[in-house]
């Protein structure tokens, strides 16, 4: 049986098995079916349909014309219901097909607009449409049917159907249907079988690793050089012409397409990599230079430009044998692939994410043109629709088409043209270490259209795009790319979904569209996030940069960036505002008030009022006022630029291409300890492990503790020391359990929160709801580290980073 992507310019769109396609060999027939299509079984009633459906395809995928009646009637033979089934049959096949589902209908479909409306939604979804035709005698299917005493129609249903089943057998490939298989009687639908394949453009199953080489344009000397560059072994024939290369250590090389034209020897680049497809070496998709070269070379009409020219004059000088051999390699190139267990798509043009995986003729135009907007610039070509600046898809797009004076990553997508033909460079990435290699042009071959785009300029298409140089690089951030639909949308993590409010979401984008960090560095938020002094910010950023360099942690890590978790102090420094307005003015209000108050209660008593209650707790007051002034005076110290901050790194979050939460804390500190030996900004932070099942371990803890806040400390913060993915017997647990001294709680609950009364109220504090938001905090926060070390798009690392914002808006008392 043929596959279900022929080759040949449709190679996306064009049929497979011939109109009646009946087996010679009754026994146990195997109809290939593509696993990601519709299949429409088409028979009278009683022909088997449901059977041959049970025994050859899951539950899940069938759908069923009397269960679909049933849903919207209770009944599944109430014909007055008809209308209504096939509605609803309509919808959730289209709903399957356009979440890539394998579809079976098990209707009759012999009348030709009932298929027809199948066959629509399949070329809606670009699927492939396969008719399965169950064949009986008439008289069998009106003995099934008298069995049956839901089916009280009459013998005259039968032969109407069979009628028009047999009126419409020999269009049904004109139809729309890619593949029909017809089984003749009873006995060869028993006996058939189904089998699933994949599309041709799924290769899921090869991961590389790839070298994806961008648009050559017979530059064969420049091609020659870059696998070189690349560590491929060019192999030659008696006539010292390429005609091969193998990488030693089994790379395989993807060509973007547009192999031919425009350049000085297309003969020389086909038979080069015509030799690495042929050997197994090299994977290439179609160009739009090779689908027209292909009509041209079998005598159709075209119009002769863009190069095309040079390309059949140089190839009118090869044997003939070989112009056959490069119309069969051309005609026979798919539109795209997808690799990498489905992380990697290479299409010539570019791919949306819908149409990846995909076939029809809409796919295929896409893949090798892309989308147009319909109107032409000054030079007379076409204006391209900016498709990579929307792309939101998962897998990372890899391809050519149009000239750009650099690669460049925009969501997750990059353009390898980098008009090498035109002067420019022939450029190849390596994935999946995404490390770009290229080579200069050794001399401009043609002369563009459009001028071509000197380094530092923009081509239409990526003009606007954030200039970023990581896979992550976007030009905007929408609502929709921090939460999916609906009021209240989840976020997928590592350790479970996690629920935002789509108001929360909102509101976070609003705050990070006017206070966030450059986009780039926003891969990870902790709950609370105080901006750092500007004017210092850049001074403080140096000296940290220094004592990196001078610990030795760029080698050390392996990278040329680093992101600390950490604190600035004091707070004075990032919270002036806050203590004067909201500890100060307190402190300021209480000092002037309870002294007279004091009196007044003096006075009153001294006249025989019994105030003495009323006096005590204003003395009580006082006392509590100096102590809560002293706490935050604790914490305020005078500086200027840099001069007096401390910073106190908690974790090292990430580098390039790696996150660090699987680490223990031990490793943590020691890091930082080391950057702390070179860089006096820093302040490490004292620790001790505990092993808290010894009782002796565990007092001389609280010991510790009792230490740390006499002598003025805020407290001490319990962490797992296995690290930030530490679990417990319910999953992960929580990141840390803050445990603060008696005195530095006044400025979180008040100058007087000791007296009873007010801890009594305290100790009947509900923390459940904090306690799951700050669990669910960190979740996200694990979660935009892991999806950027991983290289995902930079909308799906900041996915989780706005989840942790919008949490953040939550109605939980700040306090707890």
């Amino acid at each position: 049986m043929s596959a279900f992507e022929p080759t040949g310019p449709a190679a996306d769109t064009a049929g497979g098995d011939s109109a009646d396609d009946r087996g010679a060999d009754s026994a146990g027939r195997v109809l290939p079916v593509p696993e990601m299509g519709l299949v429409v079984l088409i028979g009278v009633s009683g022909s088997g349909k449901s059977t041959f459906a049970a025994h050859n395809f899951r539950p899940t995928q069938v759908i069923s014309s009397d269960s679909c009646r049933g849903l919207v009637s209770d009944d599944e033979n109430d014909q007055a219901a008809t209308g209504d089934a096939f509605e609803l049959l309509h919808h959730i096949v289209g709903t399957r097909l356009r979440r890539g589902l394998l579809t079976v209908v098990d209707a009759t479909n012999v009348q030709q607009r009932a298929r027809a409306e199948l066959v629509r939604i399949a070329k809606n979804h670009d699927v492939i449409p396969t008719a399965v035709v169950l064949d009986v005698p008439e008289s069998l299917a009106r003995e099934r049917n008298a069995a049956r005493p839901d089916r009280d129609f009459g013998a005259h249903v039968v032969s109407r159907q069979r009628r028009e089943l047999r009126r419409g057998l020999s269009r049904l490939n004109k139809e729309g249907f890619r593949r029909v298989y017809v089984l003749d009687g009873a006995a060869e639908i028993d006996a058939a079988t189904v089998a699933t394949e994949r599309g041709w453009s799924d290769k899921r199953d090869l991961r590389g690793p790839f070298d994806i080489i961008g648009d050559v344009h017979g530059c064969r000397a420049e091609l020659e050089e870059l696998l070189g560059t690349l560590g491929y072994a060019v192999e030659r024939d008696g006539g010292g012409r390429a005609v091969g290369a193998h990488h030693p250590d089994g790379r395989t090389a993807v060509f973007v397409g547009d192999l031919v034209d425009r350049g000085p020897d297309t003969p020389g680049v086909l038979r080069l990599a015509m030799g690495m497809v042929g050997a197994g070496n090299a994977l290439c998709v179609c160009g739009n230079h090779e689908d027209k070269l292909v009509r041209a070379l079998k005598g159709r009409k075209v119009q002769v430009r863009h190069g095309l020219a040079e390309s059949l004059e140089q190839l009118g000088a090869e044997p003939e044998d070989f112009r056959d051999r490069v119309v069969g390699f051309c005609d026979g190139l798919l539109s795209h692939y997808v690799l990498d267990d489905g992380g990697l798509v290479v299409a010539h043009a570019g791919l949306k994410e819908e149409y990846q995986g995909r076939a029809s003729g809409r796919v295929r135009s896409f893949a090798l043109y892309g989308e147009t907007t319909g109107e032409t610039d000054e030079f007379g070509l076409p204006v391209r629709h900016p498709w990579a600046r929307e792309y939101r898809g998962r897998a990372s797009v890899v391809y050519g088409h149009v000239p750009t004076p650099r690669p460049e990553w925009i969501n997750n997508t990059i353009c390898l043209d980098t008009g090498c033909v035109f002067g420019g460079r022939l450029t190849a990435l390596r994935y999946p270490e995404r490390e770009l290699v290229g080579v200069a042009a050794h001399r401009t071959h043609f002369e563009p259209a459009r001028p071509f785009p000197a380094e530092g300029e923009d081509t239409p298409e990526h003009a606007g795009a954030n200039e970023a140089g990581d896979a992550g690089g976007t030009a905007d951030i929408g609502v929709g790319d921090v939460l999916p639909e609906g009021p209240a949308g989840h976020i997928g993590t590592g350790f479970g979904n996690v629920a935002v409010p789509r108001d929360n979401a909102l509101a976070a984008l609003e705050a990070m569209s006017r206070f966030a960090v450059d986009p780039r560095w926003l891969l990870y938020l902790p709950p609370t996030m105080p901006p750092a002094p500007t004017a210092a910010e850049a001074d403080v950023l140096a000296e940290l940069r220094a004592g990196i360099t001078a610990a030795g942690l760029w080698e050390k890590l392996d990278t040329d960036w680093i992101a600390l978790d950490g604190e600035m102090l004091p707070w004075s420094a990032k919270a002036e505002g806050l203590i004067r307005a909201q500890y100060a003015s307190v402190g300021a209000a209480a000092r002037a008030a309870l002294p007279a108050a004091r009196r007044a209660l003096a006075a009153a008593g001294n006249r025989g009022l019994d105030v003495a209650d009323l006096a005590e707790r204003t003395e009580r007051r006082e006392r509590d006022i100096e102590a809560f002034s002293a706490v935050y005076r604790n914490h305020a110290w005078p500086t200027d630029g840099t001069a007096g901050l401390r910073y106190a790194p908690f974790a090292i979050l990430a580098a390039e291409g790696r996150e660090f939460t699987g680490a223990d804390h031990l490793w943590h500190m020691s890091v930082a300890e080391q950057l702390a030996e070179h860089c006096p900004l820093v302040l490490t932070t004292r620790y001790r492990v505990v092993d808290t099942t010894d009782p002796d371990a565990t007092a001389a803890a609280a010991a510790w503790w009792r230490e740390l806040v006499s002598a003025g400390g805020e407290g001490m913060v319990v962490k797992p020391a296995d690290g930030a993915r530490a679990a417990d017997a319910r999953g992960l647990a929580q990141p840390g359990l803050k445990v603060r001294g008696p005195e530095y709680l006044r400025i979180v609950y008040g100058p007087d929160y000791l007296a009873p009364e007010r801890l009594t109220a305290l100790r009947d504090r509900r923390l459940g709801r904090k306690n799951r938001m700050a669990l669910n905090e960190h979740k996200l926060g694990l979660e935009s580290l892991a999806r950027h070390a991983a290289g995902e798009p930079r909308w799906r690392v900041h996915q989780p980073v706005f989840g942790v914002l919008a949490l953040e808006s939550e109605t939980v008392d700040p306090r707890l």
